[in-house]
């Protein structure tokens, strides 16, 4: 063979090679990072995410001195969007102190007939989780307190405030928000209570827990616990007005249900359906507003990184029955992923804030819900 007919041909297998190459790589929905790790804080972790009554995505997150969890010199941090996301305002911090002192582990709710913005989330000075006291004393250093900072203008400026005594048994060691979201009951006789869940230590078991208040935010009470091995858990409201709450566990996701708005929960199970490598995941009604007899009232969403054994392959599944059955969904990032977190956006978008990489990037992205499945 000639020079130049190997010349021509290794033209060819490149250019063949080339086209292959990016035919295998599907598009991707876009997507905008928040924050990087190393750059000004050395890492970023737990994505929270909301929409006010205004329509401003609200996005928070841990800025940690290094991967550790508290105790250590941990702030909460937000960023806000007033244009669906599109453009994003420069990083807030909500909570942040001098050594020991840390806060984190975010968690929001937005009261619907307030407006009132809260982000939940743990204050240490000098335990964590694990080596947390028992008791309920809101000065005590070595227990790990309940947190909670709040917003009336739309997330411009917060005051905050320590509810340890109030939702805290003085028999559990740890406590702390389940980072995401918490949600606020629409139907029933429970309709307008807050509702947000934690993760406690009892009797050196992790369990679950609702705190709620049927009063706005003005007292706040604890439930009874879910367990025993239930980590991370989140809570959606059903069609027919239950509470279904839906646990991190060692390997897969745990559900359990309420009829009394999140006071007790009974029939805690494993569904096999949602794999899952022992990951913090997020749960979400479509239309929460939708009345019962609503075909909409059903649609439920999910997401996780749908992978048995590693944390990857970040996917958002779409339910037409409640939780009963998912979609094959929709997958966001095929590599590398961490906790993530869902809102629905007033033009009926889903959002989606999830950790990319290894732990590397708070990224946000939004889909259709077509993208997802189809309940029609």
């Amino acid at each position: 063979m000639t020079h130049r007919w190997r010349a021509i041909l290794f033209l060819h297998l490149l250019t063949v090679g080339c086209a292959n190459a990016a035919r295998s790589v599907p598009a991707g929905p876009a997507r905008t990072d928040l924050a990087e790790s190393g750059v000004e804080y050395p890492v970023y972790r737990i994505p929270a995410l909301a929409v006010t009554n205004r329509g401003t995505l609200i996005a928070a997150y841990d800025g940690r001195p290094a991967g550790a969890d508290l105790p250590a010199r941990i702030a909460v941090l937000i960023r806000r969007s007033t244009d669906g996301g599109a453009t994003w305002l420069p990083r807030q911090v909500v909570r942040a102190d001098t050594a020991p002192l840390g806060f984190g582990d975010p968690s929001l709710i937005v009261d619907r007939q307030t407006g009132r913005i809260f982000l939940f989330h743990a204050a240490s000075i000098r335990q964590g989780y694990h080596g947390a006291h028992a008791g309920n004393d809101p000065s005590d250093p070595d227990v790990l307190h309940a947190d909670y900072a709040w917003s009336d203008d739309d997330g411009r400026s917060w005051q905050h405030r320590r509810i340890t005594r109030t939702i805290k048994d003085s028999a559990w060691g740890g406590i702390f928000a389940a980072s995401g979201t918490g949600i606020q009951l629409r139907h029933g006789p429970h309709a307008g209570r807050l509702v947000q869940q934690y993760v406690v230590r009892s009797e050196g078991r992790n369990f679950g827990v609702s705190i709620w208040s049927d009063d706005h935010g003005t007292t706040w009470q604890h439930g009874t616990l879910v367990g025993p091995d239930v980590d991370e858990n989140k809570t959606v409201e059903l069609s027919d007005g239950r509470v279904m709450l839906n646990g991190r566990f060692r390997t897969g996701r745990q559900v359990a249900l309420s009829t009394d708005g999140g006071a007790s929960y009974t029939g805690l199970h494993l569904d096999s359906t949602l794999v899952d490598p022992g990951n913090n995941a997020a749960i979400l009604r479509v239309a929460p507003d939708a009345a019962p007899d609503d075909p909409r009232s059903h649609w439920l969403l999910f997401s996780n990184t749908n992978d048995l054994r590693t944390r990857r392959n970040l996917t958002v599944r779409l339910s037409c029955d409640d939780g009963t059955t998912w979609s094959g969904g929709h997958v966001i990032e095929p590599g590398a992923a961490g906790y993530s977190t869902l809102a629905m956006l007033p033009d009926s978008r889903i959002g989606v804030l999830y950790e990319r990489g290894d732990y590397e990037w708070i990224t946000f992205t939004t889909l259709a819900l077509a993208d997802v499945g189809s309940c029609q």
